[in-house]
C-alpha cells in the first residue's frame, strides 16, 4: 500500500498528532509521518513523536527576526522531508501568505469551532458567551485568510447548560481526534483535493462541509 508522506507541525502536547500516529500504527490510516516539527523545544508532543520512532525537529521562532524569515526557514525544513501534505496540529503560529501559497492545496488545519463561527482563539469561551447550543470542530484547507479556507468536514458537539470552557474543550478535543484522521484519510486515498479555491470530495465541490457523526462520550 502506498502511504501518503506527511509532516505534522505542533506547538504543544500534540494530542491530534497522537491520534494520527495511533491510527497509522493500527493500519487504519495510510500515511508515512516523515517528521514532527515544533516551534517550541518544550512541546511535550515531541516526546510522544520520538517514542513512536518519528523524526522530530525544533525550529524556534524566537531565533528569527520576523515572521517572513521564520516561515522561509520552516518551509526549507519541511521541504527536506518532501511531504505530500502538511498537517497543522495545534501549531500556534499565523502563517505568512508566501508560506501558505507554497503549500496551497496540501496544507490543512483543524480548528475548534464550527467555522465560519468563532475564528481565532478562545473559541470555547466565546461559544458559551454567545449562547451557542452547538459547538464543535472543523478541518479546513489553509488559505491566506485566517481560519477562512474551505471547510472539509465538521463534527458537532452539543453545548450543555452546565458547561465551562474547559468541559466544552474536552469534548470538542475528543471529537477532533476522530475528525482529523478522517480528513487525512480522504486525502491519502485521493478522494480529497483543493482546486480553484474550493474543496472537492470524490470530484464534487463541497458547498457545505461534510458532517461527521460525533463519537464523543458523556465526559
Amino acid at each position: 500500500m502506498n502511504k501518503l508522506p506527511i509532516v505534522i507541525l505542533i506547538s504543544g502536547r500534540g494530542s491530534n498528532m497522537q491520534a494520527i500516529l495511533d491510527r497509522a500504527a493500527r493500519g487504519e490510516l495510510a500515511v508515512d509521518v516523515r517528521a514532527v516539527i515544533s516551534n517550541k523545544a518544550t512541546a511535550s508532543g515531541l516526546d510522544s513523536a520520538r517514542a513512536a520512532g518519528i523524526q522530530t525537529e525544533v525550529l524556534d521562532h524566537r531565533d528569527f527576526g520576523g515572521r517572513e524569515q521564520y516561515d522561509s526557514a520552516l518551509q526549507n525544513l519541511i521541504d527536506r522531508y518532501q511531504p505530500a501534505l502538511v498537517v497543522l496540529a495545534g501549531f500556534m503560529r499565523i502563517l505568512t501568505p508566501a508560506f501558505v501559497r507554497h503549500y496551497q492545496g496540501r496544507l490543512i488545519n483543524i480548528h475548534p469551532s464550527l467555522l465560519p463561527a468563532f475564528r481565532g482563539l478562545d473559541t470555547h469561551q466565546r461559544a458559551l458567551e454567545a449562547g451557542a447550543t452547538e459547538h464543535g470542530a472543523s478541518v479546513h484547507f489553509v488559505t491566506e485568510e485566517l481560519d477562512g479556507g474551505p471547510v472539509i468536514v465538521q463534527s458537532r458537539v452539543p453545548v450543555r447548560p452546565d458547561d465551562t470552557a474547559d468541559s466544552l474543550a474536552t469534548r470538542v478535543l475528543q471529537a477532533e481526534h476522530a475528525l482529523y484522521p478522517t480528513a487525512i484519510g480522504w486525502f491519502a486515498a485521493g478522494r480529497l483535493r483543493f482546486h480553484a479555491g474550493a474543496a472537492y470530495l470524490d470530484n464534487q465541490a463541497l458547498t457545505q462541509p461534510v458532517q461527521l457523526a460525533s463519537t464523543v462520550t458523556k465526559t
